[in-house]
């Protein structure tokens, strides 16, 4: 299973591919996308073409999204917001399945700490994913999102199995 995480933002959106056989990990790419300047509706579309471009060189399966925690600063969380539609449009639009993961979930999955701090995490997605160097602190959170999916898939596929077994 090939799963592409997505960590959106609006200046920088990250974003990791790793491929998934049973308990296995392999980092594939990473990299983040920065949206430049210009109003709103350029950003996103800049964010849009750059992601479709990543989707289609990499060919993902899966696609895994952070979900957007709401802050006190509400125009800077409708702005994410609208940079996370992007994030759950392009895969979509490829054909992927989307799941979204909270922050605190996609943490507690690879820290084993809901509320890692941002070194944790990296720390662990290059523990997990020999060899690899994230672009930055969202690439790293990208590759963690997908990380967290890969976990997810496979525990729902034994739950899947046992159930079915049991029937």
């Amino acid at each position: 299973m090939r799963i592409i995480g997505i960590d959106p933002g609006l200046r920088c959106l990250g974003w990791g591919v790793i491929e998934a056989d049973g308990p296995r990990l392999r980092h594939i790419a990473n990299g983040q996308i920065l949206s430049g300047a210009g109003d709103l509706a350029t950003r996103l579309l800049a964010l849009h073409v750059q992601l479709t471009e990543v989707i289609a060189r990499h060919a993902p399966d899966r696609a895994a999204v952070e979900q957007t925690f709401v802050n006190r600063d509400g125009a800077g969380t409708l702005k994410l917001g609208q940079a996370r539609g992007i994030a759950m449009l392009v895969p979509a639009q490829a054909g992927l399945p989307v799941a979204e993961y909270a922050p605190n979930a996609v943490k507690k999955t690879v820290v084993g700490v809901g509320h890692a701090e941002k070194q944790q995490v990296d720390h662990m997605v290059r523990m997990q994913l020999p060899g690899c160097d994230p672009a930055g602190p969202d690439a790293a959170d990208a590759l963690a999102i997908a990380i967290c999916h890969a976990f997810h898939a496979q525990t729902a596929g034994r739950l899947a199995q046992a159930i079915g077994v049991a029937s």
